[in-house]
């Protein structure tokens, strides 16, 4: 008998991330899918992406298989966002967007297809295919800048919007970067798209994602030590005096018990904790003079 053993993966922890929301970032992609569905649907926009449509919003780190793609890098307000898309969805979007062919005789004439089953490799970058993808690039990135803003707390927002991204130096990121990737739809046409987050942008994607409470906490004055603010309550023990029960019984009002003060036991609850010195101050007994009791 055969027996077939399989190895589980599991994921693991980033030691950096310990305590921070990294399980709300789902979250965060369902805000940005949204997002991004939305602006493409605006004019300003639709006459790029067309029937595009977000599929799909997710966060991974970077493996080999996106490190292979041309990035572009864009300055925000809370860092550097680096961008990428597959080649098939930029040659579409270039397809609609100057109303070439798509048709598969066009290739010899050296035309951008979109067709996904033809070779990428035998259509020719152009300055205007480069254009077009800073373009994009800053429609996309913005997007995802504008959203991070918003998660924000209001004292903690940076100024700008999607007008103020600039092209960046197109820098490589490196494996194990936090990445977005969304999935892109037109029909039977199907691509992705990456943003790679450098430590102080996905910095902020994770502020934002605090709960309130956990937010408002932080901007609290120091309360100060525990023991300055810890209550409790102490109760003194001026006098104990034994008596027989036949005595205690036949007490009646205006019988004197004689007693005599010496030291007061200060209590916690049950336990005997200091003893005091009973004194008299303005009409009323104080305790002064604390011992430990041990």
């Amino acid at each position: 008998m055969n027996t077939t053993l399989s190895t589980v993966q599991h994921e693991v922890l980033d030691p950096c991330l310990l305590g921070r929301p990294v399980h709300r970032l789902p979250v965060f992609a369902a805000q940005l899918r949204e997002d991004l569905a939305q602006a493409m649907r605006l004019n300003v926009h639709r006459r790029y992406w067309g029937t595009f449509q977000v599929d799909d919003v997710a966060f991974s780190r970077l493996d080999g298989s996106e490190a292979r793609q041309r990035w572009l890098g864009f300055a925000v307000p809370a860092g550097q966002i680096a961008f990428a898309m597959e080649r098939k969805i930029l040659l579409s979007v270039l397809n609609f967007r100057y109303g070439r062919s798509t048709r598969p005789a066009a290739a010899s004439s050296g035309t951008a297809l979109a067709d996904p089953a033809l070779d990428e490799q035998a259509v020719r970058v152009t300055a205007t295919e480069e254009r077009l993808a800073v373009v994009l690039g800053q429609q996309l990135a913005g997007t995802l800048a504008a959203r991070i803003e918003s998660n924000l707390p209001a004292g903690s927002r940076d100024a700008g919007d999607e007008a103020g991204l600039t092209p960046g130096s197109a820098t490589q990121p490196g494996k194990g970067s936090w990445i977005v990737t969304v999935t892109l739809s037109d029909g039977d046409l199907q691509g992705k798209v990456w943003f790679a987050l450098d430590k102080q942008v996905m910095g902020h994607v994770l502020h934002g994602l605090l709960p309130e409470r956990d937010t408002s906490k932080k901007s609290n004055k120091n309360p100060g030590p525990l023991a300055a603010r810890l209550q409790v309550g102490l109760n003194g023990r001026l006098v104990s005096k034994e008596t027989t029960l036949g005595a205690l019984f036949d007490l009646r009002v205006g019988d004197v018990i004689p007693i005599s003060l010496h030291r007061a036991d200060v209590m916690l609850e049950d336990s005997r904790l200091f003893t005091a010195a009973v004194t008299e101050h303005k009409g009323k007994l104080c305790l002064t003079s604390f011992e430990d009791t041990e």
